[in-house]
């Protein structure tokens, strides 16, 4: 019962955080989309392994939610830099997404090796270890997807410019 308010506060919470961060709903939003995709994962993960959720998969999410957020943040931060130095949104997103590429994979390789011997695990204790690991490592690699392929492309989405309207006929 906790959870079902911890979970959507701490959404809420990071949200807030990105905006100041950036001070754009919309780059906040790019990143915070992570978030989902990420938690999606998790489940995803869960359900192969026919783990219930519960609490230790809970606590699971929430520290998936700051690594989802954490590559997307690199990523889109490194963005923005390039088209503050006066890069073409095109240049700045092929350029800030093979930049980043070995950090957000490095992140991801190594927490994900890290829960692994607790995925693993079928000693005393394993219960609780189990779930939390399962949706850290599912959640990962689909976070570390996303970041790769679908953040650049939702940059580029938000961020294009407008065609100018011409005069109307009548």
């Amino acid at each position: 019962q906790r959870l079902s308010v911890v979970v959507p506060v701490t959404l809420v919470i990071i949200f807030a955080l990105l905006f100041m961060a950036f001070g754009s709903a919309k780059d906040a939003l790019i990143v915070f989309s992570g978030v989902p995709l990420a938690l999606t994962g998790g489940v995803i993960a869960l359900a192969l392994r026919g783990i219930p959720l519960s609490i230790t998969a809970g606590v699971g999410f929430i520290a998936l939610s700051g690594v989802a957020v954490l590559n997307g943040l690199v990523m889109i931060a490194f963005i923005r830099r390039l088209r503050e130095q006066g890069d073409p949104l095109d240049t700045a997103i092929v350029d800030g997404a093979l930049g980043r590429l070995r950090p957000v994979l490095m992140t991801a390789l190594v927490a994900s090796l890290g829960f692994v011997p607790m995925a693993l695990n079928v000693g005393a204790g394993s219960e609780v270890q189990r779930p939390l690991a399962t949706v850290v490592i599912g959640g990962i690699v689909s976070s570390t997807l996303l970041t790769l392929l679908v953040l650049p492309a939702l940059y580029r989405w938000l961020h294009r410019a407008k065609p100018a309207r011409g005069p109307a006929h009548v």
